[in-house]
């Protein structure tokens, strides 16, 4: 099992260059950041976790930036989003933007995709959040054609371009892997229609990832990759991800200053030590 970091970088915590070389320096094999364009002030929409909406949400770096700047200071990290909120993007820029990454990491980059939860932040952007799953099926489609085809096309309900020039195209063949986060049944029809691999959160137990697996190995979706994301540091479970077939676990880093956060990758660089393999 692999192990890498899942984590918000924003303007008050380590500058993505000094982190990725730190991890990059202990073994870690995969930098998955998160995004969120901005916080409205309303608090309407509850946040998952409970209680305050946590400071490093408001402050939150642009994921394509921050890995950009990762990526020129690394030569094998695995530099992903974790998760990009696609349904709040512009399908083509974000194509151009992610084959861009591509291009510029010699193909290290994957796409880690989620709906997001923030109700007033989608709206802000012109989204319906009643819809935002069926529109984030259509732009992966999208996103595949930009990405792969030489003049992309793509007519849905809700995401609709005639022929197109989309350059670059990724290095990564045929495209850089579409990390599908979530557990919800929609999350799951989505990972099986339209996934590379599967982006569960932290809390979900071995068993549901086994159970997960037998079924999309029936769907004829055998040898899905597994990423648990935003994982804490319970060994028990780390060694149940690891019987029930996950291949990486990225550990919840927390944003705090360079020095402190150095400290927290030497503890969790020693415990994935213990588990690698």
């Amino acid at each position: 099992m692999k192990f890498g970091i899942s984590t918000f970088v924003t303007d008050e915590g380590i500058r993505p260059t000094s982190l990725a070389s730190a991890l990059e320096e202990r073994g870690f094999d995969a930098l998955f950041l998160a995004e969120h364009s901005h916080i409205p002030v309303s608090r309407e929409s509850p946040y998952p976790g409970g209680g305050d909406l946590p400071r490093h949400y408001y402050r939150t770096l642009d994921p394509f930036v921050a890995l950009s700047a990762a990526a020129a200071v690394t030569e094998r990290l695995l530099l992903a989003t974790g998760v990009a909120l696609l349904v709040q993007r512009d399908v083509i820029h974000t194509a151009n933007e992610a084959a861009s990454l591509d291009v510029v990491s010699d193909g290290r980059f994957a796409l880690g995709v989620g709906v997001g939860w923030n109700r007033e932040e989608m709206r802000n952007h012109g989204t319906d959040p009643r819809t935002r799953g069926a529109l984030l099926d259509e732009q992966l489609q999208a996103l595949r054609a930009l990405w792969t085809e030489e003049q992309a096309e793509f007519h849905g309900r809700l995401v609709d371009f005639d022929p197109v020039y989309a350059w670059p195209k990724p290095v990564s063949s045929p495209h850089p892997p579409i990390y599908v986060g979530g557990e919800s049944p929609a999350a799951l029809a989505r990972l099986a229609a339209y996934g590379d691999a599967w982006l569960p959160r932290g809390d979900t137990e071995p068993a549901e990832i086994g159970a997960v697996l037998r079924s999309l190995a029936e769907q004829g979706r055998a040898d899905v990759p597994v990423t648990i994301f935003g994982a804490g540091r319970a060994e028990d479970r780390l060694a149940g991800w690891a019987e029930a077939g996950v291949e990486r676990v990225a550990f919840d880093l927390p944003t705090v200053p360079e020095s402190e956060t150095l400290t927290v990758l030497d503890e969790l660089a020693a415990l994935a030590a213990r588990h690698s393999g």
